[in-house]
């Protein structure tokens, strides 16, 4: 079953550009890294003010977190941009806020139509 995974992260505002910059392009070994733990269809979006909204799909969420949390090239890759962060813990690959799904096309016209559907 597919799951569609939204969280949210916030960047120090004085740093966002650096931040983008940083992601221009990502390292190719951590973009393979990610694809290697199931993650897909992945992107960053900023709304201002240092506020990220991620996105991604996966078939499994807690193998896809724990694979990159044993990454040693995630690792890096995280220890490299955390600084940039604000309010978090941990890692940000850990430790960002997931939101609830309120709406998905797809699933509601699955239901409306009788189909079998997955997701919200």
């Amino acid at each position: 079953m597919s799951q569609r995974i939204c969280f949210t992260l916030r960047v120090d505002p004085a740093r966002v550009d650096d931040y983008i910059a940083r992601h221009h392009p990502v390292w190719p070994e951590m973009l393979e890294e990610i694809a290697a733990s199931g993650r897909r269809c992945y992107s960053i979006f900023h709304l201002g003010g240092g506020h990220l909204v991620g996105f991604y799909e996966t078939d499994d969420d807690a193998a896809s977190r724990e694979y990159l949390a044993r990454s040693e090239v995630a690792a890096r890759w995280e220890a490299s941009v955390a600084d940039f962060f604000i309010g978090l813990t941990g890692r940000p690959d850990q430790d960002a806020a997931a939101l609830p799904e309120v709406f998905h096309l797809e699933s509601q016209l699955a239901a409306a139509r009788g189909l079998t559907s997955t997701g919200a």
